[in-house]
């Protein structure tokens, strides 16, 4: 009886989710699928967007507890921005991930939480940062998250190029969620993409029914 209360306390509100990040030349997309699940069982919405806008030209997509990582995206946007405004110029994205880091860090025995870290700044150009669960930060030209990414390690692998063009890693974020969106049950709904270049941000939104299809369902 004990062992049953203490994971029925466990389970709550998860983004049971794919993510992903990747730059091309001048720009990074970052996208999600829209599903959220109660106890990886449950589909509890499918309209969640969990690419989320920390400032201008930097966004993150979340994977793990739906509360912790809203809970910590909102700190993090007050911070950087009151960053900015003491600096008089807007932050870097190192900066950006240096803050999820060091609250993911600091709450590491409450939260259950990651997140990936994408934007554009004039010192390094478009730039990708993982914020793993316990608050190791690693840099990377493209990465994937979630329960999703287990299907989609070998697509990633074998389709990911450096410097590809803004349209040709558009359409291979978009194949990679729509692949992950197929195979994994707590993955689904529509595919959130944006597009990060020094000119600002744009918001791409795939429909379920418009996503490719690699095979039949």
């Amino acid at each position: 009886m004990e062992k049953r209360c203490t994971e029925s306390q466990v389970k709550g509100v998860s983004t049971g989710t794919t993510i992903l990040a990747a730059t091309f030349d001048g720009g990074v997309v970052i996208g999600s699928d829209s599903r959220a699940s109660i106890g990886g069982e449950y589909v509890s919405s499918k309209t969640i967007n969990k690419v989320i806008q920390v400032h201008d030209r930097i966004f993150c997509c979340m994977a793990g507890s739906l509360a912790d990582a809203q809970a910590v995206t909102k700190a993090a946007k007050f911070q950087l921005s009151f960053h900015s405004i003491q600096m008089e110029t807007p932050p870097l994205v190192i900066a950006a991930a240096s803050v999820l880091k060091e609250l993911c860090y600091k709450n590491k025995d409450e939260l259950q939480a990651g997140f990936i870290t994408a934007g554009w700044d004039r010192k390094k150009g478009p730039q990708v940062y993982v914020v793993s669960l316990g608050g190791m930060l690693v840099s990377q030209p493209v990465t994937i998250g979630g329960s999703g990414s287990t299907y989609i390690y070998g697509y990633v692998d074998a389709k990911y190029k450096p410097n590809m063009s803004r349209e040709e890693c558009l359409q291979f974020a978009t194949n990679a969620l729509a692949l992950a969106m197929g195979r994994d049950n707590v993955s689904g709904g529509v595919a959130h993409l944006v597009v990060i270049t020094e000119t600002g941000a744009e918001h791409v939104v795939v429909p379920g029914d418009k996503l490719p299809r690699f095979h039949d369902e």
